[in-house]
């Protein structure tokens, strides 16, 4: 297995993510914000905790990091993952404090929750258990209604039904999951997700898209 790119670019559990990488199977780990590493990596994972607009701007700070992930992910086609609002990021654009651009790998657009029950709180936190709609190697052995942890305040809106992997219901149904080709995100987090979210980076680990 070749060298997992987790790329630092001062937003995500790096060093939990980095743990549950290891755990699930991951021989060769490199945190790092260098273009170089990235573009070179087998399968790259972008992790994001914050704001849109923040994680979209950091990532872009750091030179010809937005280059090499479009030359790896795009052109190379190289196995990638987003976490929460790493996943958000592949949207268009992004509507938290105003409207910002995204990488728009995945078209849609990140969208502040509006559960149906006022009495849900935002942000969403904590376990919720998944509905799945449609079978994808990322969820080899995880069955419709495995629990995974969230922490969000906004959702992807996908433009295409059939990029969303599964679901959950937090008054009305949130996207918890997406893919297209070889680009995958999870709005929860697998690193805070126990045996499920072990098995699911065990998965991204062994994915050959």
């Amino acid at each position: 297995m070749g060298l997992v790119a987790l790329i630092d670019y001062g937003s995500g559990n790096l060093r939990s993510a980095e743990k549950a990488l290891a755990r699930a199977g991951a021989g060769e780990i490199s945190v790092t914000s260098d273009p170089s590493v990235v573009a070179a990596a087998e399968r790259i994972v972008l992790p994001g905790v914050g704001a849109f607009a923040d994680c979209m701007t950091g990532l872009g700070a750091i030179p010809g990091m937005v280059a090499a992930l479009e030359e790896a992910v795009l052109a190379k086609k190289t196995p990638f993952l987003g976490i929460c609002v790493g996943m958000q990021l592949l949207a268009g654009v992004g509507r938290e404090f105003g409207d910002h651009r995204g990488l728009g790998w995945i078209a849609g657009e990140v969208v502040r929750l509006k559960p149906s029950d006022p009495a849900l709180k935002i942000p969403h936190m904590g376990w919720n258990s998944l509905s799945l709609k449609r079978a994808h190697p990322l969820l080899d052995a995880i069955g419709d209604g495995a629990h995974a942890y969230f922490v969000h305040s906004y959702e992807f809106g996908a433009a295409d039904a059939s990029d969303v992997l599964a679901t959950v219901d937090y008054g009305g149904a949130v996207t918890a999951m997406i893919a297209r080709g070889n680009i995958a995100g999870t709005q929860f987090h697998p690193e805070k997700s126990q045996a499920v979210g072990l098995r699911l980076l065990a998965n991204f680990l062994a994915w050959r898209p």
